[in-house]
């Protein structure tokens, strides 16, 4: 059968039966079924793996024909884990059965031990040259198994230690000591997220010959409908407005971040925008394990040169060599520059965590939920309730305009409700060593979180069912590879421009911590987070980050882009996110073809061929040459992107109409915070409180006397007052009034109107702000006057 890869164990013509094994990838069955292919964590556990994430319904059996050497008796092995074994915590929620052509072994697999480990499923009688083998789901609550193994020596009891694992794996799939090896590449591409995606694309267009591999089925990482985070980043402004104009082409529209559908994140068009490339070959489903150095010295001031970076086919288990003149690893691991021994830098603790993010939908009426003993026991208020998703241009509006959004949007997006990107853990975890059991504890958070929902939620959530639940972890923070500048955080907020400085990045230096709300109860492992901005950049034009920190010092041919560049970590917190990491690869593609074109390295590029750079990143992203050395050109049918709408996130109150007071300028007695990380606001920033006593004045006079509308600004959030009190003195004396700072309601330029007041000529008047009873934090920005219409 196709995918199935066996060994008769036979030194000599005549050897007995119970020499002979079978070894069977799960992954590679013909009918998976219901379970999914899980490739996150290869480097931890050996191999892909089946996963049956039916998130509490049992899923559809996995079926693949083994072939055998010969009829007779096998003993069949099953590796597998039970994945809550490592909390010791009660039940079984992984459990499955084996069936061999139709019938039931009977036992239940994945209910004991803490790792992954081979279980004894019984013995089988093969009638003739192959069974059908069934991976029977019990519980629909991720259960997992990596492989099958049948024995005709009945007393053969396979090692459970990984090393044993992976040369018994070797010997019986019949896998070379050396992977067969591709043609030389100009250009390849490891890990296929918004950074893999740019660089491609951008190679190809200067001529290159690409090999593009990525590990999953689909494109765009993060930004994929498998974990479904939004793009973000301004594109398209900064010293060179033309960068991100390829990532434009393919970049996602989703009105949620998760969304009600995938198709949100538009998966199709990502995958059409790199086929459309003759330059590119892509290589779905190949996880990228190992690399091969090249034989001989490494040019000077180099550790090494990359050969060729070894790629495991995820279904079928087969290996190939994918040879390349240069490569850039986009893995978000920074995992190719780890394998080739290059200085990387990661945190030992406290760095920013996993989300797996999850989605809720209103059904006709209640659905059964199964008990979940295994999940965290929790509270209401243990953690934060899901949100009703936005309809669309509700958010990421400022990505949305003037494009195609390339899905038909839900009729009543009110009837999801969404686990969003604060749904994290991780911190004090190891990266990449623990990054299966960072999932399994996200798993068991928002399980928990449901089962309370469901049980102690009241009428609220009874016809609330599971609708989505990211298996596919989405990371933030691991590795960051050395290159030969390390940007600091500090020369974003100071505005030094390097010589080098290219791609824009306009998100602010934005870090994820425990939320302490919910960390109190959990302390082991919080799984709740908040975002803390440091200093911001500049947001209409983006800090330009150096192309020195786009290359390894120590790999001669080795470029990164995406969350392995080489900065520190408050610059990542600002660098880190997808749009800005695509443009990043969109610079790599023009440096690579100067590498190639020119017989140079790409410390070679800055060191004298910048301005050649330069002149590339100046140029419009569809533009592309027919061969290296021939001229760029525009084709004709190049897709045309709508004008760039550029927000910087803050209103200048210099151009508001009227009277415009913001809340640097209002008299404040008590104690108020400073903030920007609600948007957009007026000015550099917001204030807000609610210390008993503190109160805020925004005085002012107005020229002429009439009738004037008062307004002030705010940006909703969950934390914000209620019933903020708020006075209007003006010449009717004072109004009292309360609003509730929760809630949107406002213009689309954020103000929300207080009324009309009459206000006589040179006399003060005054807004006053409180926070006696304001049920949350009251905040203040900035108040406007304007004549009344």
């Amino acid at each position: 059968m196709k995918f199935t890869r066996l060994l008769i164990s036979s030194l000599f013509a005549a050897s007995s039966l119970a020499a002979q094994q079978v070894w069977v990838e799960a992954e590679s069955f013909a009918d998976r079924g219901g379970w999914m292919v899980d490739t996150q964590f290869i480097d931890i556990m050996g191999s892909a793996y089946l996963l049956a994430h039916g998130m509490g319904k049992p899923v559809k059996d996995a079926v693949g024909e083994v072939k055998v050497p010969a009829p007779g008796k096998y003993k069949l092995w099953v590796r597998t884990k039970n994945w809550v074994g490592p909390w010791d915590a009660p039940g079984a929620p992984g459990r499955f059965k084996v069936a061999v052509d139709g019938k039931s072994l009977g036992k239940d697999h994945a209910t004991t031990g803490k790792d992954w480990q081979w279980e004894d499923a019984g013995v089988i009688e093969a009638s003739g040259t192959s069974v059908k083998v069934a991976l029977q789901d019990q519980t629909g609550f991720d259960g997992r198994v990596d492989a099958i193994l049948l024995s005709a020596d009945l007393d053969f009891k396979p090692a459970n230690e990984l090393s044993e694992v992976q040369k018994l794996r070797r010997k019986l799939l019949g896998l070379p000591d050396e992977a067969p090896e591709t043609k030389e590449y100009d250009l390849v591409v490891v890990g296929g997220g918004y950074s893999g995606m740019g660089a491609a694309i951008s190679g190809a267009r200067q001529g290159l010959k690409v090999a593009f591999v990525q590990d999953r089925p689909v494109l765009g990482g993060n930004g994929s409908s498998e974990i479904q985070v939004w793009a973000q980043g301004g594109t398209r402004r900064g010293l060179y407005p033309h960068l991100g104009e390829i990532v434009e082409e393919f970049a996602d529209r989703a009105s949620n971040s998760p969304a009600a559908t995938p198709d949100e994140f538009n998966d199709k068009l990502k995958e059409d925008t790199v086929r459309a490339e003759k330059n590119i070959e892509l290589f779905l489903n190949t996880y990228v394990h190992g690399v091969e150095i090249s034989r001989g010295d490494a040019p000077s001031g180099y550790k090494r040169t990359i050969r060729s970076v070894v790629g495991l086919d995820t279904h079928k288990g087969t290996e190939t060599r994918f040879r390349g003149k240069l490569f850039v690893d986009c893995t978000g691991h920074g995992s190719v520059g780890a394998l080739a021994d290059a200085e990387f830098m990661m945190e030992e603790k406290g760095r920013m965590g996993m989300s797996n993010m999850w989605v809720l939908k209103k059904t006709d009426k209640p659905s059964a939920w199964p008990a979940t003993p295994w999940a965290l026991q929790m509270e209401m208020g243990d953690f934060p309730e899901p949100k009703a998703m936005e309809p669309v241009g509700k958010k990421n509006a400022n990505n949305m305009k003037g494009y195609d959004l390339g899905y038909t949007p839900v009729e009543n997006a009110k009837d999801f409700l969404h686990g969003e990107w604060f749904w994290e853990s991780g911190f004090n975890k190891h990266p990449i060593k623990d990054l299966e059991l960072i999932r399994d504890h996200n798993f068991r958070a928002v399980y928990g979180a449901v089962s309370t929902l469901r049980t102690k939620g009241g009428d609220k959530y009874a016809n609330y069912d599971m609708q989505w639940l990211a298996y596919i972890g989405g990371p933030r923070e691991s590795r960051r590879i050395v290159g030969d500048m390390i940007l600091n955080g500090e020369d974003m907020v100071k505005g030094i421009i390097h010589p080098d400085g290219c791609v824009p990045t306009t998100w602010d230096q934005d870090l994820h911590y425990p939320k302490e709300q919910y960390a109190a109860k959990f302390p082991d492992n919080p799984f709740i987070s908040r975002a803390e901005f440091g200093k911001h950049t500049d947001r209409a034009n983006g800090y330009p980050v150096p192309y020195r920190c786009f290359y390894s010092k120590d790999i001669s041919n080795l470029f990164m882009a995406g969350r392995t560049i080489s900065v520190e970590r408050h610059a990542l917190g600002s660098t880190r996110v997808m749009r800005t990491c695509g443009m990043m690869g969109e610079v790599v593609g023009k440096a690579a073809w100067i590498c190639v074109r020119h017989h140079t390295s790409p410390r070679g590029v800055y060191e004298q061929y910048l301005d050649i750079l330069k002149d590339l990143m100046n140029q419009p992203g569809a533009m592309r040459r027919d061969a290296l050395e021939l001229p760029l050109y525009l084709p004709a049918n190049a897709k045309k992107l709508p004008d760039v709408f550029v927000s910087s996130d803050s209103i200048d109150p210099k151009k508001l109409d009227g009277i415009v007071i913001d809340d640097e300028d209002a008299e404040v007695t008590g104690k108020w915070s400073k903030g920007d990380g609600l948007k957009p606001h007026v000015g550099k920033h917001y204030s807000y409180g609610r210390d008993a006593g503190a109160s805020a004045r925004f005085a002012f006079a107005v020229k002429q006397s009439g009738k004037y509308e008062v307004r002030t600004f705010w940006t909703p959030h969950e934390n914000r007052a209620k019933t903020a009190p708020i006075s209007v003195l003006s010449a009717e004396g004072e109004k009292k009034l309360t609003v509730n700072q929760t809630s949107d309601g406002g213009s689309k330029d954020g103000w929300h109107s207080l009324g009309t007041y009459q206000f006589n000529a040179g006399e003060e008047a005054a807004v006053i702000f409180r926070t006696e009873n304001a049920g949350g934090n009251v905040h203040l920005d900035a108040v406007q006057v304007v004549p009344a219409k």
